[in-house]
């Protein structure tokens, strides 16, 4: 797990030089399984839950191989850095111990915050926590995602100027029996220097996510191109349209080694909605 506290922070989430020790164990374990040492596979999301609308001029993408090509069990999600504003705790202000951290709607601040919403596309969030030791096919119910991302502008709640005394765009959910957790949002900005993207972190219970003790899993979760483009051309994400054309899934810092298990499945339009699904093998 990755919870250095670096005392400068230039970016949204930490740079290259903080993510070498990750990203140099995956490269190490996709050259091993490219030998046929270690076969891997990514679990599709696509079953998980269905679209939000579907008139024709919906916009749909479904996640897609990133680097790795097909194998035999199911891999853990990658873990992936919380970046410099998580809010857990491990970086300052901790949301988890405040009252209402709970929820499902994570568009509006809660509590003694300022009570601000996120404006921007409506998007449904929606995780599935599988046992990848189970080969994806066992939910892990009872387990607990704390989730949260930029809002429109790229700001972070707690962290970024003008948004320091809001909360907004931060919960947590006890999966079910399923294993799943869905959180309605709005659709995160594309800010310079990052793919556009949703942080999670994965509690083995409940009390363990309220406490900030007992992490199991962090990783991030990615957007496809189709969908940010869509996305981006509606009122509000002017800037997000500039830092996408300077950026690709296989430049950015993270998803660089690749995204195939991060991809999420996305589906909906911009007068209705979107979803994004993804599987989450702990």
């Amino acid at each position: 797990m990755h919870r250095h506290h670096d005392d400068e922070v230039h970016e949204h989430d930490r740079g290259l030089s903080y993510d070498l020790p990750v990203l140099a164990r995956r490269r190490m374990i996709r050259l091993m399984a490219g030998a046929s040492l270690i076969p891997l596979v990514g679990c599709s999301a696509e079953d998980d839950t269905s679209a939000t609308g579907s008139s024709s001029s919906s916009s749909s993408s479904s996640a897609a191989s990133g680097s790795t090509g097909e194998a035999s069990e199911c891999a853990t999600i990658p873990d992936e850095t919380a970046g410099p504003y998580p809010g857990d705790g491990s970086n300052g202000v901790n949301v988890l111990k405040e009252s209402g951290v709970v929820r499902s709607d994570i568009t509006k601040s809660f509590g003694d915050s300022a009570g601000g919403t996120a404006e921007g596309v409506p998007l449904t969030i929606t995780l599935t926590v599988v046992d990848a030791a189970s080969g994806c096919g066992t939910p892990k119910q009872g387990a607990a995602v704390y989730l949260w991302h930029c809002d429109r502008e790229g700001r972070y709640s707690l962290y970024s100027e003008g948004v320091t005394e809001e909360n907004y765009l931060r919960g947590v959910q006890e999966t079910d029996d399923k294993g799943q957790v869905t959180f309605k949002s709005i659709f995160p900005a594309c800010y310079t220097g990052r793919w556009p993207h949703i942080h999670f972190e994965v509690y083995g219970s409940l009390e363990d996510a309220t406490a900030a003790t007992s992490i199991t899993n962090t990783s991030q979760l990615a957007f496809p191109k189709d969908v940010c483009d869509t996305v981006y051309a509606t009122d509000g994400y002017s800037q997000s349209v500039q830092n996408l054309s300077q950026l690709s899934l296989e430049s950015d810092n993270i998803f660089s080694d690749g995204y195939d298990q991060q991809l999420a499945a996305v589906e909906g339009s911009v007068a209705k909605g979107y979803t994004a699904t993804l599987t989450v093998p702990v």
